[in-house]
């Protein structure tokens, strides 16, 4: 039985792409999974050299500055990338893990406490607000200037004047980290050079801006999602709880299925096929990460959830030279919820919910809840 929509099954079969019109261009979504890793390593054919352009729909109105090092190509995109690697992978250490499970346990323990919980705004919004500070290496508290945002920082209903005030603070974030530089993101990019110079206040501000746009509304999805599922299949805990190993495994799987970000956009930088459709110079073909991850060429019974899903080559951070930064973070704090789930929760009690639904004139796609209320029982004995 599918678990899961696939509003891209028909087309992936049969063309392979489809159109997604917009007001300046009609814009091929490329749907296989070995075609969209195919284009996702080919940066000379789809270029991500294109400010503002890489997300769709563009963002010029959004923000000032190239998101960095997403909108750039190599050999650029590596010299910008190496500035900055090795502070995501903190992620992985043993004391970033355990302020994550901090965090963690703390949110638990008062949904715990309460009746209901909303999941969206009142726990995944809160999480990933606060685990981001720890990714910044800042105080805590500014998690709570985060979660003032609300979830869609850039498209939500005050996106635009949000988007201004995330820049505006920003710029006072490097303000400070100028006057007195210390170890912390604001801090590593003010020191920074690149090609022997220190980095530009634009370029500061587009890695800080990706930072915010990159790894905000797609870990609030994740982990909401993650929430709704296991209210509804109140097997599912149990299953994780009997094999520790697992939740590796059913992490991947839920960044699998639960796919926050469609697509994203490259720029042929001369006129190009793709796949029947010309696309013109300087106009986009996008990589649909959504339906490359539901290819049943790639995964058998794609359209199911499968928890402990062997092998799983998602591409849900990308694929090629810009695979996501972020990835590091986005796991811990998914297999951290997930690890302190089956040891403190018996089971998550569905109480209502809104679902989220991505409407385009090409497709009409699940993508999580406007709102989710859940009970945590917890686990006794």
């Amino acid at each position: 039985m599918a678990d899961i929509p696939d509003p891209f099954r028909d087309a992936r079969r049969t063309a392979g792409v489809l159109g997604l019109p917009t007001d300046r261009e009609t814009i091929p979504l490329i749907l296989r999974h070995e075609d969209v890793r195919k284009a996702a390593k080919d940066w000379q054919t789809f270029s991500s050299d294109a400010p503002f352009r890489v997300p769709i729909p563009s963002e010029e109105h959004l923000r000032s500055v190239r998101q960095l090092p997403i909108e750039t190509d190599p050999p650029e995109h590596g010299e910008y990338r190496d500035l900055v690697e090795p502070f995501f992978l903190r992620a992985k250490q043993p004391a970033f893990i355990a302020r994550v499970e901090s965090i963690v346990d703390r949110l638990l323990t008062e949904a715990l406490a309460r009746d209901a919980t909303e999941a969206v705004d009142a726990f995944a919004l809160p999480l990933q607000s606060r685990a981001l500070t720890v990714l910044l290496d800042v105080p805590e508290a500014e998690a709570e200037r985060f979660i003032g945002w609300g979830v869609h920082v850039f498209h939500g209903e005050h996106g635009g004047k949000q988007a201004a005030e995330l820049e505006r603070y920003l710029g006072e974030q490097f303000d400070k980290a100028a006057a007195d530089p210390g170890d912390d993101f604001y801090g590593l990019l003010t020191k920074a050079k690149v090609r022997g110079r220190p980095l530009t206040r634009a370029e500061q501000l587009g890695f800080a801006n990706l930072m915010f746009a990159g790894g905000r509304d797609t870990v609030i999805h994740s982990i909401a999602c993650a929430i709704g599922y296991l209210a509804d299949r109140p097997e599912a805990l149990p299953f994780l709880r009997t094999d520790p190993s697992r939740v590796v495994l059913a992490s991947e799987e839920f960044f699998r299925v639960f796919m926050p970000l469609t697509h994203i956009g490259r720029v042929c930088p001369v006129e190009t096929d793709v796949h029947g459709m010309t696309v013109k110079a300087g106009d986009r073909a996008s990589l649909c990460w959504a339906a490359a991850n539901l290819d049943e060429q790639a995964f058998a019974a794609a359209d199911e959830i499968h928890l402990d899903r062997r092998p799983n080559p998602h591409v849900s951070f990308g694929f090629g030279a810009h695979l996501c930064l972020g990835a590091a973070h986005a796991r811990t704090v998914m297999r951290t919820l997930l690890e302190r789930l089956c040891s403190r929760v018996e089971r998550i009690e569905l109480i209502s919910k809104i679902d989220r639904v991505e409407h385009t004139t090409a497709y009409d796609r699940p993508l999580g809840y406007e709102s989710l209320v859940v009970q945590f029982h917890p686990r006794t004995g």
